[in-house]
């Protein structure tokens, strides 16, 4: 087998195991079922699209964590995480999506083999589900079991270095598909159309970073559908006198950047035009408070302002940290940018940064992904201009 080319050196992971470690202990702990895909790879290297089957990273306290899953992706494990290849370990494919045996039957066997006393389960994520946890329950009779949500995603809110220059990277990627849609979208094109540039571009990259698969799916609805913030695309054509709000990301290693723009075709509405000012007077005022020191509510209270000037309520949180993710969501669930969040923000923190509005006829989004500096206020990862795109 070729010599394994991991993101990052060594001793990154190594000081990611520290800090996970150190949390467990603190929690009383003494192993740890990781199964959220976006948490595996930060702190083992793996990377696949495996996680439609059951799989996870047991991490204990004295010895390389242990990559745990179906036997047809151990081969890709290997190729992949930092572990030696014995602390690779697979289940037989009869165990998936089988009504007579369950997965979590094999890993029982594992945990039982390692003597664990106490496992943290990550009970609140997309990928732990409640017939796993209740075969790991009557399994384990005796193994104490904690809520260990967040655990290992609150590891990850200050980024290394390293982690930095991958979102550098998937910033110029965002950057080269905004771009293409200043240049592409016009009224009569069917938005597939689009979207197909949209892959193309993230997916070529730029030089010196290649493209890697988004957390998430272009976002791009228009007119009245942009009141609705989640919906993707159809076959439709854009249309004259019409707001398409586009939320996209580049992604580099599994490293993203989101950053959303709006594009209107033909001459904008006043109402539109004031509330493009308010959100950007916001927008501007919300990187001014995102510095160190500062909590994660000032950010939030400060985009609020102007637009409860201009008459403009939201009730959504504007934010939440970015960096490595896999599907379905590129942010890491833990700080959100609202009133009620009093974390304190130090200095390499990352955030989308994305107060949307979605009114009830007509939606806009300007958003940027920011890094809280060591002092002053937020850089933004990309650099295009702040303002609805308008295409006469």
């Amino acid at each position: 087998m070729p010599a394994k080319t991991l993101p990052f050196q060594q001793t990154e992971y190594d000081n990611r195991l520290l800090m996970v470690r150190t949390s467990m202990a603190m929690a009383g702990l003494d192993a740890m079922l990781i199964t959220d895909p976006s948490n595996q790879a930060w702190v083992t290297g793996y990377d696949g699209w495996s996680f439609y089957v059951h799989q996870g990273v047991i991490v204990t306290q004295d010895s390389d964590p242990i990559w745990w899953g179906r036997n047809q992706d151990t081969n890709g494990a290997t190729r992949t995480v930092w572990m030696p290849d014995d602390c690779v370990i697979g289940y037989a494919d009869n165990f998936v999506q089988s009504d007579e045996k369950h997965p979590m039957e094999d890993l029982a066997r594992h945990l039982d083999a390692l003597g664990v006393q106490n496992l943290g389960v990550e009970m609140d994520n997309y990928y732990f589900s409640a017939k796993a946890f209740s075969t790991l329950l009557q399994a384990l009779p005796n193994v104490g079991f904690a809520d260990a949500t967040g655990l290992v995603n609150w590891q990850r809110t200050i980024k290394s270095e390293a982690e930095i220059a991958f979102m550098r990277k998937a910033a110029l990627i965002s950057e080269k598909i905004v771009d293409g849609l200043v240049e592409q979208v016009e009224a009569g094109i069917p938005k597939n159309d689009i979207v197909a540039e949209i892959y193309r571009d993230a997916i070529r990259g730029v030089d010196g970073a290649w493209g890697d698969y988004p957390a998430i799916v272009p976002l791009l609805p228009s007119g009245t559908d942009a009141a609705a913030p989640h919906l993707t695309w159809d076959e439709r054509p854009f249309v004259t006198g019409e707001a398409t709000f586009f939320e996209i990301s580049g992604c580099y290693r599994r490293y993203h950047a989101p950053l959303c723009r709006s594009i209107f075709l033909g001459t904008p509405p006043d109402d539109l035009k004031r509330a493009e000012a308010a959100l950007v007077e916001g927008l501007e005022a919300g990187l001014e408070a995102a510095r160190p020191g500062n909590r994660a509510c000032d950010i939030a209270n400060a985009l609020a302002a102007p637009l409860e000037k201009a008459g403009i309520e939201r009730g959504a949180r504007c934010g939440y940290p970015i960096g490595l993710s896999y599907p379905p969501d590129w942010g890491e669930r833990t700080i959100s940018l609202r009133p009620e969040d009093e974390t304190l923000l130090e200095p390499n923190m990352t955030f989308h940064f994305m107060p949307g509005l979605w009114m009830d006829t007509w939606g806009l989004e300007i958003t940027e992904s920011i890094r809280i500096r060591e002092n002053g206020a937020a850089e933004t990862f990309c650099n295009r201009p702040r303002q609805m795109i308008v295409k006469p």
